[in-house]
């Protein structure tokens, strides 16, 4: 098995402390190692062939560095010359496999998963189906109507360990429809975890995008790897798509494993109270030099160092950094990808 970790997102919901150079998956959210770290000890276990870490220019160097000290197997990372979404990150991995029948789980780089033994049990079960030429994707078993996410349906009925095939993909649904789908059992949230055979989802590119699968053929390869002029010539020929649109939604392929091990994307700051204890009241404060909570419920701050004070406040968002302070609603935080839009267009980059 090969692990491809997709590391190049810029996390900009959890903006300002996620940035361009320093991204969400470099940062440790939890204290101790970043997210990116804990990826890569997470699959450590699974004792796979090598990894690969494939991120971008800015992230490449800080990505490298953090994953040094793991030498008990190889650790490559690719910096993407320009950012193309992941079907091109997937596919170029996939081309990169020593063996057609290699196996490769691909995941994120920025999920906390409490409980390793269980992930890393799901993952063997979704190796073996990946084995016999499915594309596996694996689906988290809902706890709430939660919005944020994909959903994936799969047949009524569907029970035990799959894994079951899907009937369909959905996008984030709105509340009254991610309540229906919680109490119909059969939608479980979209974890965007994978593993397939390098040979099945190379022909699945090339079934529903021909085009990368045509750049990923021309790629000329030296000692299981690829010159830089190559890699800028692929990545300049090729489109952005994503795996789930281009190949996973049409594909008569895909399985689904249902998986319980406490996952949690982290995609924004509301997301906190799910991987970090709160307090009596709910609040959760991170990297604070102390705390006074007077009359507040339901807050998340996070107080670079400096003393959190909060009074007469509800269900606030409070994230300060060297240049950069938000304030928002909690129920308002997937929003604050707009922020760094808005950021863009004003040309602010030294906030980005």
């Amino acid at each position: 098995m090969i692990i491809v970790i997709l590391a190049g997102g810029s996390g900009t919901r959890f903006w300002p402390l996620s940035r361009l150079r320093h991204p969400k998956q470099l940062m440790s959210v939890l204290g101790g190692k970043s997210m990116l770290q804990r990826t890569v000890e997470r699959v450590l276990p699974l004792k796979p062939e090598r990894i690969v870490v494939i991120t971008n220019r800015l992230q490449a160097q800080e990505s490298a560095a953090q994953l040094a000290y793991i030498t008990e197997l190889p650790v490559e990372v690719i910096a993407e010359p320009v950012g193309r979404n992941t079907a091109p990150a997937v596919g170029l991995a996939a081309r990169l496999a020593l063996s057609p029948e290699t196996v490769l789980a691909v995941l994120p780089a920025d999920h906390v998963i409490p409980d390793q033994e269980e992930f890393c049990a799901v993952l063997r079960r979704g190796a073996v189906a990946a084995g016999e030429g499915r594309l596996v994707t694996l689906g988290i078993t809902p706890t709430r109507p939660e919005t944020g996410y994909g959903y994936i349906e799969v047949a009524p009925g569907s029970c035990g360990d799959g894994p079951f095939p899907v009937s369909r993909f959905v996008e984030k649904p709105d509340l009254e429809r991610a309540q229906q789908f919680l109490a119909a059992g059969n939608f479980y949230w979209n974890s965007g975890m994978f593993l397939w055979r390098a040979d099945v989802i190379l022909e699945e590119l090339n079934r529903h995008l021909p085009e990368l699968s045509a750049a990923l053929a021309d790629l000329e390869l030296r000692d299981g790897g690829i010159a830089q002029e190559g890699l800028e010539a692929f990545y300049a020929a090729v489109k952005g798509e994503s795996i789930d649109v281009g190949v996973m939604e049409k594909s008569d392929r895909v399985t689904m494993i249902p998986a319980s091990f406490g996952w949690s994307d982290v995609g924004s700051w509301s997301a906190l109270p799910e991987v970090v204890e709160g307090d009596d009241n709910g609040n959760v404060i991170i990297n604070a030099a102390g705390t006074v909570l007077t009359d507040a419920q339901g807050c998340l701050a996070y107080g670079g160092g400096k003393m959190v004070a909060l009074l007469g406040v509800k269900d606030l968002i409070v994230v300060e950094t060297p240049d950069a302070l938000l304030i928002c609603p909690r129920d308002r935080a997937q929003e604050v990808k707009g922020i760094v839009g808005e950021l863009e267009l004003r040309g602010l980059k030294e906030y980005l």
